[in-house]
């Protein structure tokens, strides 16, 4: 291959590095309202007044927006279930959540506008738990009239086997409940959105990663046609799910149809903190065991705490629970996945989509069976593992890979049979999840008379790499160099529709669609080269280097492209798509199109004078099938092991009985520092060419976040003989279970 399976770099690498690249928060339009938003004090409580007298005091200040001046009934929006107003109506339901906004003509007035505006409240009980939100006398986020009294919104049930009839069988059954804490994504991008009317209807500017899904939740919310409403999703600075779902693109939008002119609503790095974060929660976990360490059972109880508004939460939670087997082999299980209301910032979608918690307390049940049972935790993983062709979940797609493959390179690479130092343990784990199933992608690709060639797709940039990716199986299928590729991302009116760019999906889906779209490019100059007369008819053409052949005769797409369309010079356009298998009455509604798996290896240090834990050594392997781009393929791991490190040893987002977040700032939530990094790291991909991509590509990028932590806490388990069953495990829940062990 010429371009697949090479390290590409990325075209926006030179702009982000010397600071050039555009964000949406640099963006400027003529006429702009500046927007600043008002936020509620405590987690809970009713709105009594807002006092904006003050802040139209101020030079510059336009006017401040509550819920009074908004439509009736308040337009609501949500992905999911629409359950979130555009402004806090009447009652507010976390701490941070909006209630005013200040519309000034520049930035700073309309901050200090903000500022300025005062609110007056009644606080009312809030709930901050799993345990708040389940008690009996709980108070409720939603009041849902005439319906249940509960703050579950939903509960997920899946089932196989007959758990009952194995427990007789099973030689030990480890039962355990663990903790997974509120986790921000931390993208140094804050949020910003740029909306103005156009054309009857608006157009948006914001870095969303689903640009299709945000265009159907605001014309939904404001009761638009689709065609009315037009989102241009521009780069990235990091999402990380954080920016997959609406936030406040339908606010922006509403503003600026009500005035007339353009509106940016920006935020700063401490607001993020109270605009998403990932679903926190409680697993009670239940696995049986045969003498010889295979699994004979397991019953789940999930409870996730979404925050005060749905956004994708349900999603998350129904589809992490879908794989509560992890990639084992399990004949009885039996799970249920409750999703939770709370007076929290709202979760989203974040890296892994809801299956960190589930891993970690799958992945230390397999760590307590090991010990317990005298057996290696490699073999016992061994012994349990999916085999290629193996039915995983019952009615989807089989195992895609040779996982052991994967499993005994990341013992290797670690040196599991090496003798370790006093004080240092090595654990493993492996992570799993599905995509995105069912789902949709379209592609044009357009071949010029001048043998370049612009690529449009629906998937956004967010860091991953997918325009380089993307842009290198055109190359691929056509011969065209890469420097002679456009790509055209993100914007609903130039690009064809794309589900999300999420679920490490797009190298798969829209890859094939992209690849489709090659071969309709190509089967069109096919034909026109046979029409012309120029290649035989029943002759079969190879493209390559921008030459059309048939073994004798070889032509340049411009010869073609001249002979066919006289001096117009015209364009030939391939259509592709790629659609996942929807199935009739599928819970998640479809098949996975394939498994996304890492084996994380690690060694870690624990001081026992400080509780401190010093990961040395880091291997990260991945079951990836092709990579299209190694070096993006390590990065994307590395960079998710990197994010599960933090979710080990020191992120978490505090709040007090009143619902008040207590660490939203930079400089009060803990993420991993240069500091923080193992002392020796190493990626290997697994490459066998068993996916449903192009070229036998599977998707990457997400699972590093999801078993890395799993993979820590078995080294300070093995370092200290203490199993940590709540995250994050920080030097002072270490230093203090091993001074009462010594007690």
């Amino acid at each position: 291959m010429d371009v697949v399976g090479k390290s590409v770099l990325r075209g926006d690498a030179y702009k982000k590095v010397v600071g050039t690249h555009e964000f949406a928060i640099d963006g400027r339009v003529p006429g702009m309202l500046w927007a600043r938003l008002v936020r509620a004090p405590t987690g809970h409580g009713r709105i009594v007044s807002v006092d904006a007298s003050e802040a139209l005091a101020v030079p510059g200040v336009v006017s401040v927006i509550t819920a009074a001046d908004l439509p009736k009934p308040m337009p609501l929006y949500g992905s999911v279930v629409a359950d979130q107003p555009l402004l806090a109506d009447g009652t507010y339901r976390y701490h941070g959540e909006p209630v005013a906004v200040v519309l000034a003509d520049n930035d700073e007035a309309a901050l200090i506008g903000a500022a300025r505006t005062r609110i007056a409240y009644e606080e009312l009980p809030a709930v901050v738990t799993v345990a708040d939100a389940l008690a009996h006398d709980a108070a409720l986020v939603h009041d849902t009239e005439g319906g249940p009294r509960s703050n579950v919104h939903k509960a997920y049930n899946y089932a196989w086997g007959d758990v009952g009839s194995a427990e007789a069988q099973c030689h030990k059954i480890f039962e355990n409940t663990y903790t997974f804490p509120m986790i921000h994504h931390f993208a140094l991008e804050p949020f910003s959105v740029i909306a103005w009317p156009e054309s009857g209807g608006v157009q948006i500017k914001s870095p969303v990663q689903h640009p299709f899904l945000l265009r159907r939740v605001v014309a939904e919310c404001l009761k638009l046609e689709l065609s009315k409403v037009r989102v241009v999703a521009t780069s990235i600075g990091g999402g990380f799910g954080s920016k997959g779902y609406a936030k406040y693109e339908p606010l922006a939008a509403c503003l600026a149809l009500q005035t007339g002119r353009p509106v940016k609503i920006s935020t700063s790095l401490d607001e993020a903190f109270v605009t998403a974060r990932r679903l926190s929660a409680t697993v009670r976990m239940r696995t049986g065991f045969d003498r010889d360490g295979r699994i004979l059972l397991q019953q789940v109880e999930a409870d996730y705490l979404m925050g005060a508004y749905a956004d994708a939460g349900p999603r998350i939670t129904q589809k992490a629970a879908y794989v509560s087997c992890g990639p084992y082999r399990i004949p009885n299980l039996r799970t249920v996945a409750r999703a939770i209301y709370s007076n929290t910032t709202p979760s989203t979608a974040a890296r892994g989509f809801g299956m960190p918690p589930l891993n970690f307390a799958l992945e230390t049940q397999m760590q307590m069976a090991a010990r317990d049972l005298g057996i290696d935790p490699v073999e016992i993983r061994l012994r349990n593992l999916v085999r290629k062709g193996e039915q995983l979940v019952p009615g989807d797609i089989p195992a895609d890979g040779e996982w052991s493959e994967g499993l005994r390179r990341a013992a290797d690479m670690l040196g599991w049979d090496e003798p370790l130092p006093p004080g240092t343990g090595r654990g493993i784990s492996i992570g799993i999840k599905n995509p995105i199933p069912g789902s949709v992608s379209n592609a044009l690709v357009k071949l010029h008379a001048d043998n370049s060639l612009t690529v449009a797709v629906g998937t956004s940039e967010m860091g991953q790499g997918a325009c380089t990716v993307l842009a290198q199986i055109a190359a691929e299928e056509l011969g065209i160099p890469m420097d002679r590729i456009t790509m055209i991302m993100g914007d609903t009116a130039a690009v064809p529709f794309d589900v999300a760019t999420a679920g490490s999906r797009s190298t798969v889906t829209m890859g094939n669609a992209v690849q489709s779209a090659c071969k309709d490019v190509i089967k069109q100059l096919e034909d026109m080269a046979k029409e012309l007369g120029l290649i035989a008819a029943d002759e079969t053409v190879q493209i390559k280097g921008g030459m059309v052949s048939d073994g004798q005769n070889s032509l340049s797409f411009n010869d073609i492209f001249t002979r066919y369309f006289s001096k117009t010079q015209g364009e030939v356009v391939g259509r592709g798509l790629y659609k996942g298998e929807v199935v009739a009455g599928h819970p998640l509604g479809g098949l996975s199109d394939f498994w996304e798996v890492i084996f994380i290896a690690v060694k870690a240090r624990v001081d026992p004078a400080t509780g401190k834990v010093r990961i040395t050594k880091m291997i990260n392997v991945s079951d990836i099938g092709k990579a299209i781009n190694p070096l993006h393929c390590k990065s994307q791991e590395e960079g998710g092991a990197m994010m599960g490190l933090g979710h080990a040893l020191m992120e978490q987002m505090l709040y007090d009985e009143k619902g008040r977040l207590r660490n939203g700032s930079p400089l009060d939530y803990r993420i991993p520092t240069t500091m923080d990094i193992p002392w020796e790291m190493d990626s290997s991909l697994v490459e066998n060419q068993d996916g449903a991509g192009p070229f036998g590509a599977k998707g990457i990028g997400e699972s590093g976040a999801i078993t890395a932590a799993a993979a820590i806490a078995a080294a300070v388990a093995d370092a200290t003989g203490v199993f940590f069953k709540d995250l994050p495990i920080t030097s002072e829940r270490v230093w203090a279970a091993l001074s009462a062990d010594k007690a």
